[in-house]
């Protein structure tokens, strides 16, 4: 008989999590792991079977985290408009933790490992696909409320999607906060009504 866990998962995910987003997944070792969650090589793969499923399990909960915050932030503000501006602001803001400089985890491992783990690749297609939905509704919140000016909201969520997407590439490269703030106001000015 298998001896309980005496960790707590959450806890030992988000450690893990924080190895792969910032170090990428061929990168981090099983040592890097070890040390990170405080948990044995074996420990580790009785409860994951593998450095891969502790991978999955670990943007598994990346992935619901930033579901979850995703929708938060966008419903949150006055306007669907200000949610937008909001989110795309504190995205900026993000890059400019220099202790964060990780960009996105699916952005990242849709580069690293997309290619070749069809489980990451449908993981990463799964990720984008809410960040467009969340994005869609928050644009038809924004026509309903008079803060979006009309238009194909389909488009402009994946738009919104590649452009973010795009953040997270160029705050992975460090590139200078004034280029995201540029692409921000772009967009916020063709999502704003006429005048």
């Amino acid at each position: 008989m298998a001896r309980p866990r005496s960790f707590n998962c959450d806890e030992v995910l988000l450690a893990a999590m924080k190895v792969f987003w910032r170090q990428g997944y061929e990168a981090s070792s099983m040592a890097d792991l070890m040390a990170a969650t405080g948990l044995s090589k074996s420990s580790l793969y009785g409860a994951f079977g593998s450095k891969h499923g502790l991978f999955l399990a670990a943007f598994e909960a990346y992935r619901d985290e930033r579901r979850r915050v995703l929708h938060d932030l966008l419903a949150q503000g006055p306007t669907a408009f200000e949610a937008i501006a909001a989110f795309f602001h504190k995205t900026v803001a993000h890059a400019l933790q220099g202790d964060r400089p990780f960009g996105c985890m699916s952005c990242n491992e849709a580069v690293e490992l997309g290619p070749h783990d069809a489980d990451v690749q449908r993981l990463v297609e799964s990720d984008f696909q809410n960040i467009e939905e969340a994005f869609a509704a928050a644009l038809a919140r924004g026509r309903a409320d008079g803060s979006i000016r009309p238009g194909d909201d389909r488009a402009r969520a994946r738009f919104m999607t590649v452009l973010v997407v795009g953040m997270h590439t160029m705050i992975r490269a460090r590139v200078a906060s004034v280029v995201l703030e540029d692409a921000v106001r772009m967009l916020l000015d063709s999502l704003a009504p006429p005048s």
